[in-house]
C-alpha cells in the first residue's frame, strides 16, 4: 500500500508542475507557496521529483512518446505533469519500488479529479514503464547514441556557436544536475575557518570554495537550510561562488563611502557589500519587488546588517527608474560607486533555477538588452565624477553582456572599462576573460556570471 505521505508529496509536485505549465513563474516560489507545510522527508521528495522533471523532461518525453498511445501535445498540461511525475520516479529515483511510483502516482491522478478512463490510461503507461524500468536508459541518449541535453534547440544551438558542441554539452550536464549547496561566510560575525569547525562540530561536511576567500561548499546536507548550524545566528547567506565574486568589484575603497546597489533582489551582493565595505560606509539597496523586498529584509535582519554598527544599509521599495528622478529634484549626494545587477534571462544559473530553460524565447534577449541598457542609463546622473559603475548579470548571452557595455560607452564616453582583475582574489582571476570582463560559465565549477568595471572620468 502506498504511503499517504508520499502520495502528499507527489500531489504538491503535480500541482506545482502544472501550475507552473498553465503561467509560468519562478519554480521556487510556486513550490514554497504549494508545499511549504509538507514535512521535511515529504519536502525533499517533493522538491526532487520537481526539479528533476525540468531538469530531464527531454528524457522523460521521449519515453513517454513510446509508452503512451496519447499524444503529449493534445494532453492537459495537469496529465502531462502527472506521467512525467510518475516517469521520473521510475526512471531516477532507483530507491523508490515501482509498484510504490506507479500506485502513488495513480493515487494523485485520483486526487486531480481525472476521469475514471484518464486514471487508466495513467496506469497503463506507467505500468508499461515499469515493466521495462532496466531499459530505461535508452530513453537518455538521442536516436544518434549522444546524451540528451534537456534543453531547448534553440539554446543550444546558441551555446555551440559560442563555446563548441563540446563545451556546450559540458554545459547542459552541469545543468542537468544538482548544484552544490554553497554558502558564503558572513565575515562580521565569524571567520571561514572557524565556521568550517563549526559545521564539522556538528558532523556537516564541508570544503572551501575554489575561487572566494569567504565561500565554502556543504556536502549532502540533507534537511532544512533553516537548521544548519548558525543560519539563525547568521553565519552565513546561501550564495553561488560565481555571485561571491561580484561584491568585490566594488571593493578597495579605504575611506567610507556610499555604494547604491540599483537591483539588490534577494540582498545577496546587498549583505556582501556590506561586510566588505569600510565602517561607515552608506549602501542604498533598491528593489521593486514586494516578495524579493520582504526576503531582502529578512536577510539583512538575520546578518545583522540591519543594525551593522558603523554601516548603514538603508533597503528602499522602488525601481531605479524613480529613484534617480526623485534624487535628480532633491539634488542628492552623488554615489561613489553602483552596482546594476540588472534583471537579464538567467541562462547562468540554469542549474540552480531548471524552469529557465524551458520558459525563455530568442526574442526575449534583446527585450533584456533594451531594460539594462535602460538602467545604466539611469544609473549615470548619480555617480559622481571618478566613481565606479558596475555592471552584472547572471547570463551566458552576449546581446546581455558585452554588447550592452559596448552600446553604453558608445554613448557615454566619460567611462572606461577597467579591469575585473584589479579587485578579484587572485584565485578568481582566471575567470577574467579578454576584454578585462569577469566572465563564469558552469563548466568553471560556479554558475554563469558576466560583471563589468566601468570608471567615470573626472
Amino acid at each position: 500500500m502506498a504511503n499517504p505521505a508520499q502520495e502528499n508529496a507527489r500531489t504538491a509536485a503535480v500541482d506545482t508542475l502544472t501550475r507552473w505549465a498553465l503561467q509560468p513563474a519562478p519554480i521556487d516560489r510556486l513550490f514554497d507557496s504549494r508545499a511549504g507545510r509538507l514535512a521535511p522527508a515529504d519536502r525533499r521528495l517533493a522538491r526532487a521529483i520537481v526539479y528533476g522533471v525540468l531538469r530531464h523532461q527531454e528524457v522523460l518525453d521521449a519515453a513517454l512518446t513510446e509508452f503512451s498511445t496519447h499524444p503529449l501535445a493534445k494532453m492537459t498540461p495537469q496529465l502531462r505533469m502527472t506521467l512525467r511525475v510518475g516517469l521520473f520516479q521510475l526512471a531516477f529515483l532507483s530507491r523508490i519500488p515501482a509498484s510504490a511510483a506507479v500506485n502513488s502516482t495513480v493515487n494523485t491522478a485520483k486526487r486531480g479529479r481525472h476521469p475514471p478512463w484518464l486514471v487508466g490510461f495513467v496506469n497503463g503507461v506507467l505500468r508499461r514503464a515499469a515493466a521495462e524500468r532496466e531499459q530505461l536508459g535508452r530513453f537518455f541518449v538521442d536516436e544518434n547514441g549522444r546524451p540528451r541535453c534537456n534543453h531547448p534547440e534553440w539554446l543550444c544551438a546558441r551555446w555551440q556557436a559560442q563555446f563548441g558542441e563540446a563545451a556546450m554539452r559540458s554545459i547542459c550536464a552541469l545543468n542537468n544536475q544538482e548544484p552544490p549547496l554553497s554558502l558564503r561566510v558572513n565575515t562580521c560575525k565569524i571567520g571561514r575557518a572557524d565556521f568550517l569547525a563549526l559545521l564539522k562540530k556538528s558532523g556537516i561536511r564541508a570544503s572551501p570554495g575554489r575561487y572566494s576567500p569567504v565561500g565554502l561548499v556543504v556536502e549532502g546536507y540533507p534537511g532544512p537550510l533553516q537548521t544548519l548550524s548558525g543560519y539563525e545566528a547568521g553565519f552565513f547567506q546561501v550564495q553561488d561562488e560565481g555571485a561571491q565574486l561580484i561584491a568585490p568589484l566594488l571593493s578597495g575603497f579605504s575611506a567610507p563611502v556610499r555604494v547604491l546597489d540599483a537591483c539588490a533582489g534577494l540582498g545577496g551582493k546587498t549583505g556582501h557589500l556590506a561586510e566588505l565595505l569600510p565602517a561607515g560606509s552608506r549602501i542604498v539597496a533598491l528593489e521593486p519587488d514586494r516578495f524579493r523586498f520582504r526576503t531582502l529584509l529578512e536577510n539583512l535582519s538575520r546578518l545583522g546588517h540591519a543594525t551593522s554598527p558603523g554601516r548603514r544599509v538603508e533597503p528602499l521599495a522602488g525601481r531605479l527608474e524613480g529613484f534617480a528622478r526623485a534624487q535628480g529634484r532633491d539634488q542628492g549626494e552623488k554615489f561613489d560607486a553602483i552596482l546594476v545587477d540588472a534583471p537579464c534571462s538567467g541562462t547562468g544559473v540554469i542549474r540552480r533555477q531548471p524552469d529557465i530553460r524551458w520558459i525563455r524565447r530568442p526574442e526575449d534577449l534583446p527585450r533584456y538588452a533594451s531594460g539594462q541598457i535602460g538602467l545604466l542609463r539611469q544609473a549615470v546622473p548619480l555617480l559622481r565624477p571618478g566613481g565606479l559603475l558596475v555592471y552584472a548579470t547572471c547570463s551566458l548571452e552576449p546581446e546581455e553582456n558585452m554588447q550592452v557595455i559596448n552600446r553604453f560607452l558608445a554613448e557615454h564616453s566619460a567611462f572606461t572599462p577597467e579591469p575585473a582583475s584589479l579587485r578579484l582574489p587572485e584565485t578568481a582571476r582566471k575567470l577574467v576573460c579578454a576584454g578585462g570582463a569577469f566572465a563564469s560559465r558552469p563548466t568553471d565549477g560556479c554558475d554563469g556570471f558576466f560583471a563589468c568595471c566601468l570608471r567615470r572620468a573626472l
